[in-house]
């Protein structure tokens, strides 16, 4: 009879495609953890450079780490891919292109444990121009039911949609895909994470940095995939509505800050006129299909209201009333 090989205690799943320049980086972050019994699941999304070789040296190099070479998906497929194959009893993220403080899964998996909790949850730091933001701050740790937890999500002060920054226990995942051929695939699928979570528990000691990158998909301009974000903030309203009535100000509120974002992305950075009334159109169309909820919410400001109401009823006077603002802004 063979020796039953020990299961870690962490799958860690890092999507890789075409981040030669930043992937060794990412991965010697995981590899030197304090907390060890982890395995990392490489999933090589149809890579063009050097990204799959590199992915496989480490492989050869540690036994903990897992290489899957696969044909390009999206980062959606390759976290579907990589959650199939997970042994773990908890999953975590990360992106290729960023790393992680030396403690961090060691504070994460700690606090799941001692607290009971399905979600632990630490600071999200911001690497820019090789300078880390947001430091400094006096360390607290906070636990969560469900509700004030999908209720902290919404509201966005102590963490959001990001699943980078979290460690999710295995059952969070039950029936829940990444949806493929999406991006903002986290906003489309943290929520039902939480919902699955009958504790969470965050910290704000900073764990996770995020590194801005010049060509990232969420930096350079404004282009049509990124209406994206509403067709999973319409499953999100459908679902909180159903089960999370109570929460409709955090969560209605949190909507209609992405649709006045996304209005002056697009009103400031695309050029093309029948782009813009295209993209604008899009977001009318779920302006309209919610616009009682957010007429009647209490969390909202006469100026959210005010352009969501050009919005829902009037494109054409959405468009002047910017015109106007620009003109008086340069006198």
């Amino acid at each position: 009879m063979g020796i039953e090989t020990m299961k870690p205690a962490i799958s860690i799943i890092i999507p890789v495609h075409n981040t030669e320049a930043y992937i060794s980086g990412c991965l010697e972050s995981i590899l030197t953890q304090t907390f060890e019994n982890f395995e990392v699941i490489l999933i090589n999304d149809g890579s063009t450079d050097k990204s799959g070789a590199i992915c496989d040296k480490y492989a050869e190099l540690d036994s903990r780490v897992k290489v899957i070479h696969k044909g390009y998906g999206g980062v959606s497929s390759a976290r579907n891919t990589g959650v199939k194959f997970a042994q773990g009893e908890y999953i975590g993220f990360v992106d290729g292109d960023d790393y992680i403080d030396k403690n961090m899964y060691k504070e994460l998996y700690d606090l799941c444990e001692k607290t009971k909790s399905d979600i632990s949850i630490c600071k999200l730091g911001r690497k820019v121009n090789g300078k880390l933001i947001n430091e400094g701050q006096d360390s607290f740790i906070k636990e969560m039911e469900n509700k004030e937890a999908m209720r902290e999500l919404f509201k966005g002060v102590l963490y959001r949609f990001s699943l980078c920054n979290k460690l999710f226990k295995r059952k969070c995942f039950e029936n829940i895909h990444f949806p493929e051929d999406r991006i903002h695939e986290d906003l489309s699928t943290t929520y039902r994470f939480f919902a699955n979570a009958e504790k969470v528990v965050y910290t704000n000691n900073i764990g996770y940095i995020y590194v801005k990158r010049e060509n990232s998909i969420l930096t350079t301009k404004y282009h049509e995939k990124r209406l994206d974000a509403f067709i999973g903030w319409d499953e999100i309203l459908e679902f909180m509505e159903k089960h999370y009535p109570q929460l409709s100000n955090e969560y209605i509120s949190s909507f209609v800050y992405g649709c006045v974002d996304n209005i002056y992305y697009i009103l400031d950075q695309v050029k093309n006129k029948e782009d813009v009334k295209r993209y604008i159109t899009n977001l009318q169309h779920y302006v309209q299909k919610y616009y009682k909820l957010i007429l009647t919410n209490n969390s909202l400001t006469i100026k959210y209201k005010y352009l969501i109401t050009l919005l829902n009823y009037s494109i054409g006077l959405l468009l002047l009333s910017n015109r106007i603002n620009k003109l008086f802004r340069s006198k």
